[in-house]
């Protein structure tokens, strides 16, 4: 059991207290009173708030319910919409133009475009696998996944694979850093003379350092739109050897940010959650996380990669990072936590908690007070902390954001917007309203990005009362989609985020299918996006390829000039409109929908499981995390709401379903079978409670009911 110790009268778990006032505060050489004095009355001024903005979603979403009850059998009218939302205050005005103020942003942010990467915050190992994947071998990543069209057969390496490897390698060399004449497949050998590369680059001034004797290096760094690229000469090695240039391996740099993720990966339900997940914060912060495992027999440590260095062209040196920039994703307004418990015995609002706690360890890397193991290992350069706030609805709530992020700067004697945010555009509220959202936060915002899940889930609930929608699948065809991914970046860029701020898109989550993601993930550079979600390095290496061939920031400029999208797309949701499905659709669209909500939640119930590959109703494995599951879970309820299914037809989809997902996790020794007795399954249990009362969950999400079943399972 907790125990709980008062601190400046809030009542604090062991756990939380044990972290703070033995692992960090001594560290910065702060005084634990004064911190939880300060804290104090940073929950004093702000929880009342937080309460009150929930309510403002709450009495938001009664009267559009109420409008859409009344207005039930009609052709739905967008206008008369627009009019109605306006009226209640969903709407405000837009701002005047303006342009962000953000100031002292890291360059891979602001100046540069490439992948990130989002790992859940509670595994070590992924933490630096991702930390890590700042470079990645383009080698490994096209000989290792399906990028050439097929899978590699096993069995030891395969030379003619490796033959396609290396030409398609060479190909891309040839179009990121051609030569003044021939091709990269064409190269005997490197060297560098008079400060100068032989054989001669197209544009010289791509050459920008070398490792070894020049006459013979046995690196080469090379840079196009903003990314670097080296090429590893070794001939002693096996796949150089054989190479007429000595060329081991083409290594690119490739997630050039990470948000390492406190919310929708991770199931932190408790205070014991909650300090792991801030102690492994803490650790790359410090520089000194490391995480032992077993690998094929063998024991192996990984650690934080140092920074690379090369020689310049005019002898000088070149340093360049070993890690990705490091943002931390807190989680939303909505959520409360037993790590801490308020005056009045209420539970701390956890963003709050968030806020003030990531933002303390991060005070590790902006003085420089590494570990005795940690040095070199900064992450931002300009002495700023990046935070990513999910699941804002509208400008209020980014205001709210704003004015929370001042009182911890206050507390932690940071410099005014020191603490930066990264804004998701993914509640329909905030994509209604984004140019006032980023007004809200004009003076700290280095970033949006859209949420298609979370977003589709909001969509769903926000014209619950409507008519049913549509299937699962054609909502991703919707009107409503295309003009909210466009809005994002042309209000983005009206705003002035290029150049300061990033402007991203959402993940890939099928991470075996890197021959679709190549073929499929390039639209997003081409709209404009400096950025965009991977989900593993590997795919961020793969999808590093698309900056190379798009250069976004000439894109930029191109759609700066174009009009906005209106908001008349945007505010019409995916309604059926009267259409009738069979009862094959609809059992199978009940299928498809209980089997990745079964399959997800069995494992953040009963393991803890926040994000992790989850084979579909057909065996491919996609990332699943809560914003799909906020979709499904809606879907059914939507269905249910309005008669196109049955109680009993729901529950035999989800008992016919536990059957397969039970087949589907044989393998797993920590699985526990759901269909012998479902009854006897929490996470059963929980599966349901997501559908038969998503109707009544706020805003449509399934974090309280996850929470609430998963401290059940933990204390069983």
């Amino acid at each position: 059991m907790t125990i709980h110790e008062d601190r400046a009268g809030l009542s604090v778990a062991g756990e939380l207290i044990a972290l703070i006032e033995r692992e960090v505060l001594p560290g910065l050489g702060l005084d634990a009173a004064a911190f939880w004095s300060g804290a104090a009355t940073i929950f004093e001024r702000f929880a009342p708030e937080n309460r009150a903005l929930l309510d403002r979603r709450d009495a938001l979403q009664d009267r559009i319910d109420d409008w859409h009850r009344a207005r039930r059998g009609q052709p739905y009218d967008v206008a008369a919409s627009e009019a109605f939302l306006r009226e209640i205050g969903y709407l405000v005005q837009e701002p005047q133009p303006f342009t962000i103020t953000t100031e002292g942003v890291d360059a891979e942010i602001a100046r540069m475009a490439g992948p990130q990467l989002v790992v859940p915050v509670l595994n070590a190992r992924f933490l630096l696998n991702a930390a890590n994947a700042r470079w990645g071998s383009l080698y490994d990543a096209l000989y290792g996944t399906d990028a050439l069209g097929d899978l590699p057969a096993g069995g030891g390496y395969d030379v003619e694979r490796g033959a396609r490897v290396v030409a398609r390698a060479k190909a891309f060399l040839d179009e990121a850093a051609p030569l003044a004449t021939g091709s990269h497949a064409d190269v005997a050998g490197w060297s560098v003379v008079d400060g100068a590369l032989s054989p001669a680059l197209r544009y010289a001034g791509q050459f920008v350092g070398f490792r070894g004797e020049a006459s013979a290096p046995s690196s080469i760094l090379l840079t196009h739109n903003g990314l670097h690229i080296e090429l590893v000469i070794d001939r002693s090695h096996p796949v150089g050897r054989g190479d007429a240039a000595g060329l081991a391996d083409v290594v690119l740099e490739s997630a050039l940010s990470t948000i390492v993720d406190l919310e929708d990966s991770v199931a932190a339900v408790d205070a014991a959650d909650k300090a792991e997940a801030y102690r492994n914060w803490l650790g790359l912060m410090r520089g000194d996380l490391s995480a032992t495992f077993m690998k094929g027999g063998e024991t192996l440590t990984r650690a934080l990669e140092p920074d690379r260095q090369w020689t310049a062209p005019d002898g000088g040196a070149v340093t360049l990072k070993g890690r990705s920039l490091l943002f931390v994703r807190n989680v939303g307004h909505l959520m409360t936590t037993p790590a801490i418990r308020l005056a009045d015995g209420s539970e701390a609002p956890e963003g709050i908690m968030d806020a003030i706690v990531t933002s303390l360890i991060a005070l590790y890397d902006i003085k420089g007070q590494k570990s005795r193991n940690g040095g070199g290992f900064g992450n931002s350069a300009t002495g700023s902390v990046y935070i990513v706030k999910p699941k804002m609805h509208g400008p209020d709530e980014a205001a709210f954001t704003d004015r929370l992020f001042d009182a911890v700067e206050d507390l932690l004697a940071l410099p005014r917007h020191a603490i930066k945010v990264g804004v998701m555009d993914e509640e329909r509220r905030t994509s209604a309203n984004l140019a006032a959202c980023i007004h809200a936060v004009k003076d700290r915002i280095v970033f949006i990005n859209t949420g298609f899940l979370d977003r589709t889930g909001d969509e769903i609930h926000t014209a619950m009362q409507a008519e049913p929608v549509v299937r699962k699948a054609d909502i991703k065809s919707s009107a409503w989609i295309a003009a909210y991914e466009a809005r994002n970046v042309a209000i983005g860029l009206k705003c002035g985020l290029s150049g300061r701020a990033q402007i991203g898109k959402g993940m890939w989550a099928a991470p075996d299918r890197m021959a679709d993601m190549l073929e499929q993930k390039i639209g997003h550079p081409k709209t404009g996006a400096n950025t965009a979600w991977t989900p593993s390095p590997t795919a961020a290496t793969l999808h590093a390829l698309h900056y190379h061939a798009v250069d976004v920031f000439a894109v930029q400029k191109t759609v700066a000039d174009q009009p906005t999208p209106g908001l008349e797309a945007l505010l019409t949701p995916p309604l059926a409109n009267g259409v009738n499905w069979s009862d094959e659709e609809v059992a199978a669209e009940l299928d498809n929908n209980a089997q990745g909500i079964l399959g997800y939640v069995v494992r953040w119930i009963d393991q803890g499981v926040g994000c992790s590959k989850v084979p579909d109703i057909h065996d491919i494995g996609l990332m699943e995390d809560r914003a799909t599951l906020r979709i499904s879970s809606q879907h059914i309820a939507n269905w249910l709401l309005h008669g196109v299914c049955t109680a009993d037809q729901v529950d035999a989809a989800f008992r016919r379903m536990a059957a397969k997902v039970d087949s589907q996790n044989a393998g797993d020794s920590l699985y526990r079978p759901m269909a012998p007795n479902p009854d006897a399954s929490l996470a059963y249990q929980a599966a349901r409670a997501l559908v038969f009362e998503g109707v009544e969950q706020p805003n449509g999400y399934t974090e309280p009911l996850l929470h609430a079943y998963r401290l059940k399972a933990k204390a069983a």
